[in-house]
């Protein structure tokens, strides 16, 4: 089956490549930790990555949807960068900048949700809703790492994430079962039609 939604096929392909840039930044931000807790911690997300990518994959090889070129060679170039980058740029930044990038992560996955149910496809809804309540959970801890830091308030106001904003509208304080789930991200939908 062939899926007729260029929205969706586009954010398969981008999100299969950006969980390799991802796991690739969290190679960096693991090697530049001195704490072994963290360093153990920011491992298991990469790992998350790297099976949220073969999930990823998973979905595009039922649907014949190929692997962009294009972004396999931009997001690669983008996660090596990033890697390298957490050895010179200080310890809060790897965790702010990791936190905001995992907060718009949740909706991609919720976003791919609602595409797919704007084709009554729903045989997803579990993956999908699990990869993205992940997100959150990286997005939590990355927040509670740093929520006392002196440079939270004017990186929060510099880049719109933090304490008091958020890319999505998730809280798994109080989850909604998968069934309910549509109600995440509507937003981040009419943002991006």
């Amino acid at each position: 089956m062939k899926l007729q939604h260029k929205e969706l096929v586009d954010l398969l392909q981008m999100a299969y490549s950006a969980e390799k840039a991802a796991a690739f930044a969290y190679q960096g931000h693991a090697g530049s930790v001195k704490n072994e807790d963290e360093k153990s911690a920011i491992h298991q997300i990469e790992i998350d990555e790297w099976n949220h990518r073969k999930e990823v994959l998973a979905i595009m090889n039922y649907y014949g949807i190929p692997i962009s070129t294009y972004y396999e060679i931009k997001f690669h170039i983008i996660g090596k960068i990033i890697s390298y980058s957490c050895y010179v740029i200080g310890w809060f930044m790897p965790y702010y900048f990791a936190g905001r990038l995992e907060s718009g992560n949740v909706c991609e996955y919720f976003r791919m949700m609602h595409y797919f149910h704007e084709l009554d496809i729903h045989e997803h809804n579990d993956v999908l809703y699990e990869m993205g309540i992940k997100e959150k959970e990286h997005e939590v801890y990355f927040l509670q790492k740093i929520k006392n830091k002196k440079l939270l308030p004017f990186f929060e106001t510099l880049f719109s994430w933090g304490i008091s904003k958020s890319y999505n509208d998730v809280d798994l304080q109080k989850k909604y079962p998968v069934e309910e789930s549509k109600v995440y991200c509507k937003n981040s939908i009419e943002k991006h039609t």
